[in-house]
């Protein structure tokens, strides 16, 4: 029984790759699909399935919403894997991380470590030395693994407690 898994892994095709690109006002509807699926099925510690949370949580992730962001001072990323979104990613016009979404097919397939990795490096061609971020109880521990450390929690994000965080780049 392990042999034939092991042969049909040899003989499968390799993972596409991950591409991240600029969103652009085409994207609205994969970014919001993302958005709320992300937070629906993977932020469960956040809203603990509180239908009303999520709505809150949620209610600004339209595409119609979406589309003034990018038309906005904000900067967007869509990670695709196989052609489909797999991430979502921000940066707000003070330098600081705004988003990063993963689709919850992506999940744990190194999309989030690629997009993160994506706007640390955007923010250092900006010229920023240091990034910040809030982050929910759901990624925290992601952030801790990337080198990100807490310096105080926040009262209110995205509905729910939040933490902000810092890194320095290099």
């Amino acid at each position: 029984m392990q042999n034939k898994r092991g042969i049909s892994q040899a003989f499968a095709a390799p993972a596409a790759p991950l591409s991240i690109r600029r969103a652009t006002v085409f994207d609205v509807f994969s970014m919001s699909r993302v958005l709320i699926s992300s937070i629906r099925d993977l932020c469960k510690a956040d809203h603990g399935n509180d239908a009303g949370r999520i709505a809150d949580w949620t209610a600004n992730k339209t595409p119609e919403q979406i589309r003034d962001w990018i038309g906005g001072p904000g900067r967007y990323w869509l990670a695709e894997q196989n052609n489909e979104a797999a991430g979502v990613g921000g940066l707000a016009p003070d330098g600081s991380i705004s988003l990063l979404y993963i689709a919850p097919a992506a999940a744990g397939q190194g999309a989030g470590t690629a997009l993160l990795a994506h706007l640390e490096a955007e923010l250092l061609r900006d010229g920023h030395a240091e990034g910040r971020l809030s982050a929910t109880r759901t990624a925290l521990a992601f952030y801790r693994n990337h080198g990100w450390q807490e310096i105080r929690t926040d009262s209110n994000c995205c509905g729910t407690s939040c933490r902000t965080m810092r890194k320095t780049l290099r």
